[in-house]
């Protein structure tokens, strides 16, 4: 993941957040993203544009599955990092609203965990659109607008999940937190899920796909607080196709 507008705080958390992705089974990318690689990403084309990409591992996992992946992100520290782990890779410094790239370039534009980072989601989008060939596809995964606007009051399963004030509206989230000796601060967007849904319905796309994944069962026995996520979903994914 990688903020693909807010250069200074994904710069300023650049090194944190290489060592929290990069822990084995340490954040939920490591159970959630295989939903999204099987049952959202289409099959590989002829390019692949990773908006967002941070430190590189959704490229390293689409490289992986055969896509040809063109990078980007504005922190020049997670780029780095991202390049030393797949020299193969191009990686570029770039804003996702206002992407470096001719029209129609790509037949697939993947952001995963990043719309929620830029501080214009639907300029990005419209830049996503741009970008791609008509058919061609926008595929993104973010926090789940549901659960963006609440917390649960604790770790149990069955604790309850608080909303202190509106699910509409664009607000504003930052957060800090520290888990096994890893920390990080996290600064972004949250968004009810019809500002998603009109800002794709504005750049042309259609939703092809939309899931809501449930953790699997690895991320239970290895996460038991994950149980609470049985109960309402931790992120949302969609496949919209350009008309």
């Amino acid at each position: 993941m990688g903020d693909a507008t807010g250069k200074s705080d994904w710069e300023a958390e650049a090194e944190n957040w290489v060592r929290w992705a990069r822990t084995p089974g340490f954040d939920a990318y490591w159970y959630y993203s295989p939903s999204f690689f099987d049952d959202i990403v289409p099959p590989p084309g002829k390019h692949t544009l990773d908006v967002g990409c941070g430190e590189g591992r959704v490229s390293r996992d689409l490289q992986a599955r055969g896509h040809r992946v063109i990078g980007i992100d504005t922190s020049p520290t997670l780029l780095r990092y991202a390049r030393e782990a797949d020299p193969n890779t191009r990686y570029e410094l770039a804003n996702a609203a206002s992407l470096p790239f001719k029209e129609a370039s790509f037949d697939l534009v993947v952001a995963y965990n990043s719309l929620m980072d830029v501080s214009d989601m639907p300029g990005s989008v419209m830049e996503a659109a741009r970008v791609l060939q008509p058919g061609g596809h926008f595929c993104f995964c973010v926090t789940h607008p549901l659960a963006d606007a609440g917390a649960f009051a604790s770790a149990e399963p069955d604790a309850p999940f608080v909303i202190p004030g509106s699910y509409f509206g664009r607000r504003r989230f930052d957060g800090h937190f520290e888990r096994d000796g890893l920390q990080m601060t996290f600064h972004g967007w949250m968004y009810p899920l019809g500002d998603y849904v009109a800002a794709l319905e504005q750049a042309g796309f259609v939703i092809e796909r939309l899931c809501e994944p449930a953790p699997n069962e690895e991320a239970l026995r290895r996460r038991p607080s994950y149980r609470r996520w049985l109960r309402l979903p931790m992120f949302l994914q969609i496949r919209a196709v350009r008309r």
